[in-house]
C-alpha cells in the first residue's frame, strides 16, 4: 500500500514518522498504517487492537497484531522499546487518557496523536444555541450512542501535555476530509475539526 492510498489522517502521519524506525500502533484498525510504513520507509511494529474482524485483516496484510484492550495500558512493553507510538482517533475513547499519554512516552521516544476538536466553532454554536450535545461531521453519534468518552480540545490537550512534561513538536489541524488552510492555522482552536500532534518528554 502506498501513502496516497491511506486515510488522510494517516498519510499526515506517515510523513511525520522516519524511514527505518519501530512503531507501536494504538489502535491500530485494519492496520493500514503499519502496512504502509512497512511497505515503503522499511519500519518494524505492532499494532494493539481489540476488534477480533480488524485483528484479522491485518493479519492479512502481514501486519504484527496484538489483541488487547488499551484501558489495561501497555504494561506488557518494556521502557523505550519503540521510536514512535501512535494512537488516531483514540484518544477520546479510551477510559485513561492522561495515563495512556504517560505510556506511550514511556515505550516511545515521540508520540502521534489524533483526535476530534470540540472546541470547533460548530460545535460550540450547537451548545451555545441549541443547548445540546453537538453532533457534527467529526463527532456523528449522539452523546448517548457515541464511543467518544473523553472529548477535549486543543487547548485541553496542549494543558495536559503541560501538566505532564510533554513538549509538544509538531501540531497540525485539518477540517474533516484533513485538508489544512491558512484560516484554521490563525485560530486553531476555534477553526479546525481534527488535530494532529507529534510530542515526546521535555
Amino acid at each position: 500500500m502506498s501513502a496516497a492510498q491511506l486515510r488522510a489522517d494517516l498519510a499526515i502521519i506517515s510523513e511525520w514518522i522516519e524511514p527505518g524506525s519501530s512503531v507501536l500502533d494504538l489502535g491500530c484498525g485494519d492496520g493500514a498504517l503499519l502496512a504502509c510504513l512497512q511497505d515503503n520507509r522499511q519500519v518494524s511494529g505492532y499494532g494493539l487492537e481489540i476488534d477480533s474482524e480488524n485483528i484479522a485483516r491485518c493479519v492479512a496484510a502481514g501486519v504484527n497484531v496484538i489483541q488487547t484492550d488499551l484501558d489495561a495500558g501497555l504494561s506488557e512493553f518494556d521502557d523505550s522499546s519503540f521510536d514512535y507510538v501512535v494512537m488516531a482517533h483514540t484518544l477520546q475513547a479510551v477510559s485513561y487518557p492522561e495515563r495512556l499519554l504517560q505510556e506511550m512516552l514511556r515505550v516511545g521516544r515521540e508520540g502521534i496523536v489524533t483526535f476530534p476538536n470540540f472546541g470547533h466553532w460548530l460545535n460550540r454554536l450547537g451548545l451555545a444555541f441549541g443547548g445540546r450535545m453537538p453532533v457534527s461531521r467529526t463527532l456523528p453519534q449522539a452523546w448517548y450512542d457515541t464511543p467518544n468518552i473523553h472529548l477535549c480540545t486543543l487547548a485541553d490537550f496542549e494543558l495536559l501535555c503541560e501538566k505532564n512534561g510533554i513538549a509538544i513538536l509538531q501540531r497540525t489541524v485539518v477540517d474533516y476530509a484533513h485538508r489544512a488552510s491558512f484560516i484554521a492555522g490563525l485560530a486553531p482552536n476555534l477553526l479546525g475539526e481534527i488535530a494532529l500532534y507529534r510530542f515526546q518528554r521535555l
